[in-house]
């Protein structure tokens, strides 16, 4: 399928169906050609790039996989004005676009609008090729600025002829570090006494740990496993050529589709031996990020937001409770403006927002890459998707960093939140190559 790919990118037809398609749109226009390639059974994995950017978005219970390989565009902002700066140049990138098919931009973000590290805070782009399967319907859609045509299959060959490498790494041996875990544990309960002070309702604080592995980390082959483990997830990965973003989030933050609005509450977490999942704390944390959720939608929206029944929503061996909520958006709410007022949710920061957010900065609350913010797609015409970043690992070569976290309302026990994180974690550990010590007893902070 690739090889018949790569003799159409050697077409003189091609180039002259480029050359139709730009007609006389400005030299940065983007211009996108769609190429079906037949019915084929494929992650798109083995063409994961070595040294190019990449994108990669599966939701493999409904069969469906992309992956975008290079940057045709780009655009990265931070601070507080970092989404409307994304949705701008957006705007701007569609308002030429030329394309004789469905088109997708990437994006994602951190999740405070300040960070700094080995990622863009917030970044948008357009892949150079992007690889679609779809229930087996499989294309790919080729995007290059209208001024590059004379270089655009000469660059398209070179992002398809260097795949990475596909194998399991095996982990160093690694120790507990029981001080570390105290002084999580401590954390939890500075944020107890914070809630019992009445200043607020929840915080969520996260736990890191970093794992060495013999050789370099392959992002394809934990890729794979989680498509395999956590088909009712969405598993996730942008990659820069140095360090790649990954996991599996059971979380959607926000869909806009034709005007209709569509988000998760989810919180509330058990996994086997923690007992039911519809106790009274995860009743509550539930109940905090569903009422949370609605206020934020409601200027946006031209009715109040309806809340559908809440069930469970199973994760490799997680389950959390779920609540559908949706509404129809006021003419001219873009996507950005839906992420703008819902990030973050109570799930991932805290309620009030304001208060646990204040209380999470005090306390050298520190997420790596784009942990707990979102990760997202756009089509030119208005619609998309962001998910919320969790269960993530960053990557860089032969070190993992893990991050996960759990929720802390009135009632929390220390040592069950902890052992909620292990057991997230868990998930990605299985994905990383192998279960070991490092995945029983913990490692990092």
């Amino acid at each position: 399928m690739i090889e018949a790919l790569r003799r159409q990118l050697a077409s003189t037809r091609l180039t002259e169906r480029l050359e139709r398609l730009a007609g006389d749109t400005p030299a940065s226009a983007p211009l996108s050609l769609r190429l079906e390639l037949g019915r084929l059974d494929s992650d798109w994995l083995q063409q994961l790039p070595a040294d190019a950017p990449f994108w990669y978005r599966a939701r493999p219970a409904q069969q469906e996989f992309r992956l975008g390989i290079g940057h045709a565009f780009q655009v990265t902002s931070t601070g507080p004005h970092r989404f409307a700066a994304l949705d701008n140049a957006f705007a701007g990138f569609c308002q030429h676009w030329r394309r004789d098919g469905p088109a997708f931009a990437f994006a994602g973000f951190a999740f405070t609008a300040n960070s700094d590290g080995p990622l863009p805070n917030a970044l948008l782009a357009i892949p150079a090729i992007l690889l679609e399967n779809l229930k087996g319907d499989c294309s790919a859609t080729l995007t290059i600025p209208a001024g590059r045509l004379r270089q655009a299959a000469a660059e398209w060959q070179r992002l398809l002829d260097r795949p990475a490498r596909r194998s399991a790494s095996r982990l160093c041996p690694s120790y507990p570090e029981m001080l570390a875990e105290r002084a999580w544990i401590a954390r939890v309960n500075a944020a107890l006494r914070h809630i019992d002070s009445g200043q607020v309702d929840k915080l969520v604080l996260s736990r890191c740990r970093k794992i060495e592995a013999v050789q370099p980390f392959s992002p394809a082959h934990i890729l794979g496993q989680l498509v395999v483990q956590q088909p009712d997830s969405l598993v996730y990965a942008y990659g820069n050529g140095q360090q790649t973003f990954l996991g599996a989030t059971p979380e959607r933050l926000v869909r806009l589709n034709h005007g209709q609005v569509d988000a998760d509450a989810l919180a509330g977490t058990a996994w086997p031996g923690s007992g039911e999942l519809g106790g009274e704390k995860n009743r509550h944390e539930q109940l905090l990020v569903v009422r949370a959720v609605c206020e934020a939608l409601a200027p946006l929206c031209n009715t109040p937001p309806g809340i559908g029944s809440t069930s469970e929503h199973p994760a490799s061996q997680l389950r959390h409770l779920r609540t559908r909520i949706s509404a129809a958006a006021q003419p001219g709410t873009t996507l950005f403006d839906l992420v703008r007022t819902l990030h973050p949710t109570p799930a991932v920061g805290g309620f009030p927002t304001g208060a646990a957010l204040d209380w999470l900065a005090a306390h050298g609350e520190q997420r790596s890459g784009w942990y707990s913010g979102g990760f997202g797609l756009l089509s030119p015409d208005g619609d998309g998707e962001f998910s919320v970043a969790l269960r993530s690992a960053l990557l860089a070569g032969h070190t993992a960093e893990l991050q996960a976290g759990a929720g802390i309302v009135a009632g929390s026990d220390p040592q069950q939140e902890l052992d909620e994180i292990e057991a997230k974690m868990g998930t990605l550990l299985a994905a990383l190559g192998a279960v070991t010590e490092a995945s029983r007893n913990g490692t990092g902070s």
